[in-house]
């Protein structure tokens, strides 16, 4: 039972995610407030929390009640803000308009994140979740089977760094629900483990389509001043670049959790049999991961 202050009033934006919540404000909360805001995060995913106005350090400091905090392990500020805020400007490139669930080549990706609308375009620029429960609960039986004794590797290379690679479980659990997840997304996911490129491919082509499927999302118009807290274990997320102007968020993200699988993996990674040909190129990237985790002798 979620004990909500009664000064707050909560409107759930979909079916399958996503809440606003007015009355909490960010820059003097209480551990009750915390408490309750944590039970509405994993009851609703995605939380949207308008007309703060949080200084950088309140920023922050919010944060923290939910864990230690990590900066951007790529992407820099160009500005003089904390370590622990990671700012994005459209006019500089920073329009995540694909779908993703954040910092997924790291070994424990992002828990979460908490993001303040600065400046916001008066149209467009909108941001749209998916749930990974229902992407995965809605796919058919013998297809939740295969997945469910998959591994898939990811890699930073949207941050020009093909080097930082880690695999994960296709599906995995989260650890406070319980639930399954279907965690791939088209940003940093580059191949299943167990299978040859071009099944692998097909898969992958197959899963990160049908995790945008409008029946698993909520869509939500910005507001400067505007809040946004995910749960990155059970999300993703995309930024509609269709708007001209500025767009500028801080950023700040809580350091996350081991990654659990569903199921140990099924199967062994593919190594394709045989002699090396002109299209084992394919296998490069997987073969130069196995031969640093000591799974294989030799690459390509």
């Amino acid at each position: 039972m979620i004990n909500i202050p009664t000064s707050w009033a909560v409107k759930r934006l979909s079916g399958a995610l996503g809440a606003e919540i007015r009355g909490p404000d960010i820059s003097n909360v209480t551990d009750a407030d915390i408490d309750a805001l944590k039970a509405l995060l994993h009851e609703h995913l995605v939380i949207f929390l308008p007309d703060q106005a949080p200084t950088a350090s309140a920023h922050i400091e919010f944060g923290r009640h939910f864990g230690h905090l990590e900066g951007h392990p790529n992407l820099g500020n160009d500005s003089n803000l904390p370590p622990e805020i990671f700012e994005l400007r459209a006019t500089r490139g920073g329009v995540a308009d694909e779908w993703h669930t954040d910092l997924t080549f790291q070994e424990q990706p992002a828990l979460m994140s908490i993001l303040h609308m600065i400046d916001c375009p008066d149209n467009g620029g909108d941001t749209i979740w998916a749930s990974l429960y229902a992407a995965y609960e809605e796919l058919s039986e013998p297809m939740q089977t295969l997945c469910d004794g998959l591994t898939a590797l990811h890699d930073a290379l949207p941050h020009n760094h093909p080097e930082q690679m880690t695999t994960h479980p296709v599906v995995r659990i989260h650890p406070v629900t319980g639930r399954k997840v279907l965690y791939v997304n088209e940003h940093f996911t580059r191949r299943i483990v167990e299978m040859n490129a071009t099944e692998s491919e097909a898969l992958l082509n197959y899963l990160t389509k049908w995790v945008s499927n409008p029946r698993f999302t909520v869509r939500y118009t910005w507001q400067p001043g505007t809040i946004a807290i995910w749960d990155n274990r059970c999300t993703q997320h995309f930024v509609l670049n269709d708007f001209v102007g500025e767009r500028v968020i801080q950023r700040v993200t809580v350091v996350g959790d081991q990654v659990e699988p569903a199921e140990p993996p099924r199967w062994q990674p593919y190594i394709r049999p045989g002699r090396l040909s002109a299209t084992s190129r394919h296998d490069r990237q997987l073969y130069m991961y196995l031969k640093s985790q000591g799974l294989m002798e030799s690459e390509l």
